[in-house]
């Protein structure tokens, strides 16, 4: 059989197709996120707010809407596009192309990682439906009237957590030094108020905690290890929360990582999709291939990001 007869338009993209399905992207995506269809350019989020809370029948029932606080998210195009010469077609006989082709898939798979790893990062200094910072000490709610700010961006002095285990490298925690850290974001999450003035986490059970590559070491014996610091008890593994390490590679702060809730109703972040991973090709008797012989295949979606609950996600900085 040639090589051409492998490398048709049709082949092409069978196996993007067949790679999209089977590599499913970075893990921790929908663990943190909630997936939303769209159908127009801009959706607005209204729902971001808690049902109202069991109350003693006096006077009536008291209806409780959608709140005034919202966010609106604006889809947004990307495409990538692979040029193959018609002579690689016709002359490749290792499989080169269709390697190629099974990486621009991979690719496609990790934008929702790239997108949503962005918006972590910018979580300081973008605002979420609050109007404050995703990340921020200043949270407070109008529905809940003489709520106290609270507070997820958490900052922590690690100098006394271990002295006498560890050199005290914020960059590089022991496993003491992060379990320390865990646990107060952890402890935050879980007492965060909704706009109802009730807590919003008290069923929490389930935390994502996303580290760059520097700090993970030290996330995952902090999250697994049931004994720490020469023979001490690590009371975060006995604490009977779900815990879920993850090294992002895509973070390179080395003193900050991330906690999210991971088994709430709506989740810390939100993906939106109006058209979802499509590819298309000009091939086989196109203009291009007469003029210039050469095949592009393209990959677009229309797609994008936003905040969702900040009372489900932590930043912390170790100091």
């Amino acid at each position: 059989m040639s090589g051409i007869a492998l490398t048709t338009s049709r082949a092409i993209i069978g196996e993007f197709y067949a790679r999209l399905s089977q590599n499913v992207g970075a893990e921790w995506v929908p663990a943190i996120s909630m997936l939303v269809p769209s159908n127009q350019e801009t959706e607005n989020y209204k729902w971001l707010g808690m049902s109202p809370a069991m109350r003693q029948w006096i006077g009536g029932r008291h209806a409780k809407g959608f709140k005034d606080q919202g966010l609106s998210i604006t889809n947004l195009e990307y495409e990538a596009t692979l040029e193959v010469l018609t002579r690689e077609l016709r002359r490749d006989k290792t499989g080169q192309i269709m390697t190629r082709v099974r990486e621009l898939a991979d690719r496609a798979n990790a934008h929702w990682a790239s997108l949503l790893t962005t918006l972590i990062v910018a979580g300081v200094s973008a605002t979420c439906y609050d109007t404050t910072y995703f990340f921020d000490t200043v949270h407070k709610d109008p529905g809940a009237p003489n709520q106290t700010s609270q507070d997820n961006d958490l900052s922590l002095d690690i100098s006394g957590v271990s002295a006498s285990v560890h050199g005290l490298d914020k960059d590089n925690p022991s496993a003491e030094e992060m379990r320390t850290c865990i646990l107060k974001a952890i402890t935050a999450i879980m007492g965060f108020l909704d706009d109802q003035g009730e807590p919003m986490n008290e069923n929490a059970n389930s935390f994502l905690v996303m580290t760059p590559m520097a700090l993970y070491p030290a996330a995952l014996a902090a999250c697994t290890l049931p004994i720490i610091a020469g023979g001490e008890q690590n009371i975060l593994n006995r604490a009977g929360f779900q815990l879920t390490p993850v090294a992002n590679a895509r973070l390179t702060d080395t003193d900050t990582f991330y906690v999210f809730r991971t088994d709430g109703q709506v989740k810390p972040l939100i993906r939106q999709e109006e058209v979802p991973i499509t590819i298309e090709a000009i091939a086989e008797g196109s203009e291009l291939e007469f003029n210039e012989h050469k095949h592009h295949y393209g990959v677009w979606a229309s797609r994008a990001v936003g905040y969702g609950y900040w009372q489900q996600a932590c930043i912390v900085t170790m100091t």
